[in-house]
This record gives C-alpha cells, sequence and structure tokens, in this order.
C-alpha cells in the first residue's frame, strides 16, 4: 500500500462527495493504526464560510452512549454497582411508576443495568417512536429549538405515550430512554451531576480537552475552531444554541473532536480505562439487526459477515457520526458526516471508500 497515494484518494473522494451533495455541509474523518503507521485527519466542507478543519468539535451524537457504559463499568471496578443490579435500587417511585407495563403485567423491577446497557430492556425510544398523537420528541425539539428538555421529562413522556416491546432480557430494542435512565443512575450513585462525572472519571483524566456535554458543561480547553453545523436533512443546527437537545443527555449530547474520540478508544482498547475482563463483560453481543450487535454501550459492525477482517466495533451515531475499532486490521476510523440523512450511507461510504483502500 502506497500510503500517501491512498490518502490522496480518500481526501479527494471525501471532497467530492461533499461538493457533488447538497446535503453535505462538513465531513470530518481521522483514520489511524498504529500497525500501519498512519494517523490521517482529514476534513472536506465549510462551517459559517470557513474551511472545514480535521481539529473541529462537532456533535458525537449516539457516541456518548459509550461515555455512559464506560463509566458504569468504572463504578463497577470500585465496587459502587453491579451490571445485575435492579434499577429500581436507584430511581424514585415516581420514574419507577408503571415504568415498563407489557400486556397487563408490570416488569419494571425485572430490569437490571445491564437490560438498559445493552438495549434488552424492553423500553421504547422516546427520540423516534411517535406517540399515539403522531409525535417524536426529536420532532418537537427542532420545531421549539428555545426549549429545555431534562432527562427526567424524556422518561416521563415515553412512559406517558409509548408502550414497551417486549419483557427485559426477550429482545434488542434500541431505547435512548434506557440510556437517560443510565445517567440518573449515575446521578444517584456518585452524588453528582452526570457531567460532572464524565469530565471526572473520563474526559479530565484522558486529557480529552475539547470534549464536553453540549448545555450542561465547557471543555476544558475552548478551540479556537468553531462548533461544526449539524443537518437534519435540509435544517441547519447550530448545536450549541438548540437547548432543547439537553434531552439527549446520557444517550448521546457530547460534542468533540475526532482526535479526542481517538484517545477514547485507543485508551478502552488498551485496557487503560478498565481492565480486560470489564471490557469483555461490555461486549457480549446480542444481534441488533443484520450486520449490527449490541453490547454494553458498545455496537459491534460485520461489513462482511462471512469475513473476521472487517469487524469493527465502537459506537454510531444517527449524524453519521462513527467511532470504530477494527481489531484484525488495527484500525481506527472516527469522524461524522454531520447529516442525519446520511446514517447509513457513511457506513457503506466508510467501508468501500476507506477501509478496503487500506487492505488492498
Amino acid at each position: 500500500m502506497e500510503k500517501e497515494k491512498v490518502r490522496r484518494e480518500i481526501e479527494r473522494h471525501l471532497e467530492n462527495r461533499v461538493a457533488s451533495d447538497p446535503r453535505l455541509h462538513n465531513v470530518f474523518l481521522l483514520v489511524h493504526s498504529d500497525r500501519r503507521d498512519i494517523h490521517w485527519p482529514i476534513a472536506a466542507g465549510r462551517t459559517d464560510g470557513v474551511p472545514a478543519n480535521p481539529a473541529q468539535p462537532y456533535h458525537t451524537a449516539s457516541i456518548g452512549k459509550a461515555f455512559t457504559s464506560v463509566l458504569f463499568a468504572i463504578l463497577a471496578e470500585k465496587g459502587l454497582v453491579k451490571f445485575d443490579d435492579p434499577i429500581a435500587d436507584y430511581l424514585p417511585p415516581h420514574i419507577l411508576k408503571d415504568l415498563h407495563v407489557f400486556k397487563g403485567k408490570d416488569y419494571t423491577y425485572d430490569i437490571q443495568i445491564k437490560h438498559l446497557l445493552s438495549n434488552t430492556s424492553g423500553l421504547p425510544d422516546y427520540f423516534e417512536e411517535k406517540s399515539k398523537q403522531g409525535q417524536a420528541v426529536f420532532k418537537e425539539q427542532l420545531e421549539h429549538p428555545s426549549r429545555l428538555w431534562t432527562a427526567e421529562e424524556t422518561i416521563l413522556w415515553s412512559n406517558e405515550h409509548l408502550e414497551p416491546h417486549f419483557p427485559p432480557g426477550k429482545g434488542v430494542h434500541y431505547s435512548d430512554t434506557g440510556f437517560n435512565l443510565l445517567g440518573l443512575i449515575i446521578e444517584n450513585i456518585t452524588s453528582k451531576p452526570y457531567h460532572e462525572v464524565l469530565h471526572e472519571y473520563l474526559f479530565s483524566p484522558l486529557r480529552m480537552n475539547h470534549t464536553y456535554l453540549c448545555q450542561y458543561s465547557d471543555p476544558a480547553v475552548k478551540s479556537e475552531l468553531p462548533t461544526a453545523k449539524l443537518y437534519v436533512d435540509k435544517l441547519e443546527v447550530d448545536v450549541e444554541k438548540y437547548r432543547s437537545f439537553s434531552g439527549f443527555y446520557a444517550g448521546g449530547q457530547t460534542v468533540s473532536t475526532s482526535e479526542d474520540l481517538l484517545i477514547f478508544i485507543k485508551a478502552l482498547v488498551n485496557h487503560q480505562i478498565v481492565q480486560k475482563e470489564t471490557l469483555d463483560a461490555m461486549q457480549r453481543w446480542n444481534r441488533m439487526r443484520f450486520g449490527m450487535d449490541y453490547g454494553y454501550g458498545l455496537m459491534r459492525m460485520h461489513f462482511i459477515p462471512v469475513t473476521q477482517k472487517y469487524i469493527g466495533w465502537g459506537h454510531l451515531g444517527a449524524s453519521g457520526a462513527c467511532m470504530l475499532y477494527f481489531p484484525n486490521l488495527d484500525v481506527y476510523m472516527i469522524g461524522s458526516f454531520n447529516q442525519t440523512a446520511y446514517r447509513a450511507k457513511a457506513m457503506d461510504y466508510l467501508f468501500f471508500k476507506v477501509l478496503r483502500k487500506l487492505v488492498k
């Protein structure tokens, strides 16, 4: 592999993709491999008329779920919680009331922390599922950006307007509601706000200086570059000004940079945050859909199901964000298309236009 030639090809193709698709405005990609001795920070497009910069902060969407799950792993190693603890041990009665009633039976007190982490609780997803009135919370957040949503409000809305899908442990259903519950549990265990725990246990010790929970905290070092705009199809979103995004909370409201995300996932891979045994427990995979499994706040992607070579794990986001490690190739791919219309297309692009080129 002629490394510089491959890098130029990837960079040129990304620039052409942004130029040819009016839905794309700014795209960020970091390709890293110690084994192959490559570190390629790439950006294409513009933000506020300024050319995109690989060091720009951007909204990481559901990559934030990996932070939440690793916090639980740290707390478990400290002996403060167990993965199989009932969530009822950590939540107040008004949150627990009729939280999981399925076919007339109340399963609320059967839900364990591991069920929330692995999306196997059966709880619905406030983010994308529509109420009987035909409205999802995400649509309300976009229509009323100044309205502050608390984690508790998203949970109560979900309980009032949506129905569980199955008893705990009997299936897999992606649930942002479940991760906001996990955020409240972290606050109960530590007696600190969720965002303070993120900084204390992850962002500060790992020196993720440009990473923070938007609407809740500030980065240790404010970037000189503007936070990249996020796009929901044709709608431009300034994540710093959309107070309504506060409801994403422990399910994905982090702003970060590709370099900071690389610090995090490398530390996780190399057992610098949690021990190997704990990471192994987090990687007890359940099939979520074809080509995608879910562990404890971690995703596993099978780009070609018949081979182990292209299996990567980490997390994805609805904005076309990714933070993935491919152990058989020793390749990290991190970045974002910052466009919700690219949720699926982002993965196709990364496989065919990046990963395949690296292993030719």
